[in-house]
């Protein structure tokens, strides 16, 4: 039995979903690992308290970028298959993720002064050392990314000639109005903290509706392969049935037979005596 409508619905969602979701988690992924053992930022994962803001995000990064390939290849390996074990485990990878999503919006909202402050810290260690090293690729990618979310530029905003190909597109007059990312960042978190929690929660909210059509199609495939109950078998009875003839029962079934004695010719010498 095939999925109904609303089966293959929640199957095409899932499967466009979890496309966009490895996507992401492979950037996330690639991103982190290069700046983690790219040959210009090993020795920032050194103890250096200087840099604990860098390392800290770049393992976010890698963990995270880990967590949502993972879900997405369950997710898409359930729908494509339905199978009802790689959905179930989708399921599980995907409500614990979006409870890690509410977390740190609600935390980002509560502390939005010090998280703007990390964030901060973590922009000015990327911005020296996309400096120091002379325009590291991975350093000039992590800015560009940053600068372009945030629409900052550098440390004094679009005049900063060091760091100018990494910043966004701006028109004439927004080389003069563009801010600096460490203020803007931090003004972000705590003039925005509403604006923030939003997002996290939007996201949440779409993690919640793939988790709705992941149960779903759990539902739907269930059905189209439980058989369904066979129908008894009836005899129809005509009333033109031909019936076979039946002999009529003896009357008398236990009496014994009467014999009678057979009948003889009279002899003519006999005939002539009683004459």
């Amino acid at each position: 039995m095939a999925l109904d409508l609303c089966g293959q619905l929640c199957k095409v969602i899932l499967i466009i979903f979890n496309i966009v979701f490895a996507l992401l988690g492979a950037a996330m992924l690639g991103l982190g690992l290069w700046l983690r053992f790219g040959a210009n930022t090993q020795g920032l994962f050194d103890v250096n308290f200087n840099t604990q803001q860098f390392v800290i995000g770049v393992m976010v990064l890698i963990v995270l970028g880990a967590v949502i390939l993972v879900v997405a290849v369950f997710g898409d390996y359930g729908a494509c298959n339905e199978s009802r074990g790689a959905l179930t485990g989708f399921a599980v990878f995907l409500s614990i993720v979006c409870g890690l999503v509410i977390g740190a919006g609600v935390i980002a909202f509560i502390r939005s002064d010090e998280v703007g402050e990390q964030m901060a810290m973590f922009y000015t260690t990327v911005y020296a050392k996309y400096l120091n090293t002379g325009g590291d690729p991975s350093m000039m990618v992590t800015l560009t990314v940053m600068q372009n979310w945030f629409q900052c530029c550098g440390l004094v905003g679009a005049l900063d000639v060091l760091v100018k190909k990494t910043c966004p597109e701006h028109s004439f007059t927004g080389f003069f109005t563009m801010p600096a990312c460490p203020p803007a960042i931090v003004d972000l978190f705590k003039d925005k903290a509403p604006l923030v929690l939003g997002l996290f929660l939007g996201t949440a909210a779409l993690l919640l509706l793939a988790l709705g059509c992941s149960s779903q199609l759990c539902k739907e495939i269930k059905c189209s392969r439980t058989p369904a109950p066979s129908s008894p078998s009836y005899m129809i009875l005509s009333t033109s049935t031909n019936l076979p003839s039946t002999p009529h029962p003896d009357p008398h079934p236990y009496e014994d037979p009467v014999v009678f004695p057979p009948l003889t010719l009279a002899t003519s010498a006999d005939v002539s005596v009683c004459c």
